[in-house]
C-alpha cells in the first residue's frame, strides 16, 4: 500500500501530492513530524530501531514520528505517530521546524514535545528496545551509540531552541 504525502517547496508550501517512496527517491521535499517524549521526571525516551526495518536498522533514536499524511497538520501527525509507535496518547507541543537535509532525502521536520504518562506499549515493528534517559545520559549516548544521523541534527536544533542540554 502506498503512503501519500504532500510534496512541498523550500518555503514549506504544498505543491502537490505524491507517494512517499517517490518523494524520497526523487529527493522531493515533504513533511515529517516527530516528538520528544519525556516522562514526568523530565527524562527523555530513547529507543533502538529493529534490525529488520528498511530505514536505519538497529540504530538508536530519541524521536518518535514519521511522515505527515495528506491534509494532516504537523501536530496531528506527531500525535498520531505516538499512538501508532508507542500506544500512548498525549498532547504535543511544537518546539522547532526546520529544513532537514536528511541522510536519505531532504524534508521539513517539525519537532514536538510531549509528557507521556502511563505505560508504553511500543510497536515491536518500530521499537526493539527503549529506556528513559536524563539529558546528560542522552548526550553521552549520542556520542557513544549509533544514532540515526537526522535525529542527531534534530537534537542540535532542539538544544539551540533552548530545550535540552
Amino acid at each position: 500500500m502506498s503512503e501519500l504525502v504532500e510534496r512541498v517547496d523550500e518555503f514549506d508550501r504544498v505543491v502537490g501530492v505524491v507517494e512517499r517512496r517517490e518523494a524520497i527517491e526523487r529527493k522531493w521535499l515533504h513533511r515529517v513530524a516527530v516528538t520528544v517524549c519525556r516522562d514526568t521526571a523530565g527524562r527523555v525516551l530513547v529507543h533502538r530501531r529493529p534490525e529488520g526495518v528498511s530505514r536505519f536498522p538497529g540504530q538508536y533514536d530519541w524521536l518518535v514520528g514519521g511522515a505527515v499524511e495528506v491534509g494532516e497538520s504537523y501536530a496531528e501527525a506527531a500525535a498520531r505517530e505516538l499512538v501508532e509507535e508507542l500506544g500512548v496518547r498525549a498532547p504535543v507541543r511544537h518546539v522547532v521546524t526546520f529544513l532537514c537535509r536528511g541522510v536519505i532525502s531532504p524534508y521539513w521536520l517539525a519537532v514536538h514535545e510531549a509528557v507521556v504518562v502511563g505505560d508504553l506499549a511500543p510497536d515491536p515493528g518500530e521499537v526493539a528496545w527503549w529506556r528513559w534517559l536524563t539529558e546528560e545520559e542522552l548526550w553521552r549516548a549520542v556520542r557513544q551509540w549509533e544514532f540515526v544521523a537526522d535525529g542527531v541534527v534534530a537534537l542540535e536544533r532542539y538544544a539551540a531552541a533552548g530545550r535540552s542540554g
